[in-house]
């Protein structure tokens, strides 16, 4: 089984589809099935022979009749997200609209929003579905799918790898930050979204490895020259540095135990 990576038309959202018996190229608008759902996206990159298969099956190229349809679609869905936010103030509800998604068949409309309670929205739903004669769903999502779906550029000057090929976003802990010695500000450590980078999870193994071994700073160590308390740590290049008394401060060196690790 093929995969395809495809960008949806107008939101930086990606979806990993499955196909085969399909000459698709890279570029090439594809028409997909996901939870019974058709919809429409673009091909960035195609993986052969996965080992994986995935929820979304691609059905078929998208013809020009698709394409445009999706063209007028996403111009609704505009209009519907503006009137969904008059109707968010008219039931007084406490939500933030994101964005409105028909699909390509307009058999649904998704809504989705953040909030910081759960909201009662049942009768906001019902007037949009007779407003709009299809089925309505409204999607209540976090501040990193809201960044993988709105887009953006990170600290970095690069497009944020949520909304650029992330499928599926690992969880990113405090202790990730602090195992590669960076300044805990939150400035320097937090994303778009507002939550820990996920690039922290990227280095974190490495780093894991790295330390193996290497002594805390304020450890006392034996050295040739004598006892010494470690003064600083690189961690990258498995060094670090000793005061002792009768030598001053003197760099060490660790090198990996292992052949493995040796070669990573």
């Amino acid at each position: 089984m093929d995969v395809a990576i495809i960008k949806l038309s107008n939101k930086s959202k990606l979806v990993f589809a499955s196909f085969k018996n399909i000459d698709l190229e890279v570029e090439n608008y594809v028409v997909y099935d996901i939870d019974k759902t058709i919809n429409i996206g673009k091909v960035i990159q195609i993986q052969k022979n996965s080992k994986k298969e995935y929820e979304a099956e691609i059905v078929r190229i998208a013809s020009k009749k698709d394409i445009e349809n999706n063209l007028k679609n996403i111009e609704e869905a505009n209009y519907a997200l503006k009137k969904c936010e008059k109707l968010i103030k008219k039931y007084e509800l406490d939500m933030k609209l994101i964005d409105a998604v028909y699909t390509l068949d307009k058999k649904q409309l998704v809504f989705q929003f953040t909030s910081e309670n759960r909201v009662d929205f049942r009768e906001l739903a019902k007037e949009l579905a007779s407003i709009y004669k299809t089925r309505i769903e409204l999607r209540q999502i976090g501040v990193r799918d809201k960044a993988k779906c709105v887009g953006g550029i990170g600290i970095c000057g690069k497009e944020l790898c949520c909304s650029q090929y992330l499928h599926e976003m690992d969880t990113v802990s405090i202790n990730m930050a602090k195992n590669q010695k960076l300044a805990l500000t939150p400035s320097k450590i937090n994303g778009a979204c507002g939550r820990l980078l996920c690039c922290l999870k990227y280095e974190d193994k490495q780093y894991s490895m790295l330390k193996k071994g290497l002594p805390l700073v304020g450890n006392e160590v034996e050295t040739e020259f004598g006892k010494g308390i470690v003064e600083s740590v690189d961690i990258c290049n498995r060094k670090y540095k000793v005061s002792v008394p009768s030598h001053g401060i003197i760099e060490l060196k660790l090198e990996l135990e292992s052949k493995n690790e040796s070669n990573t």
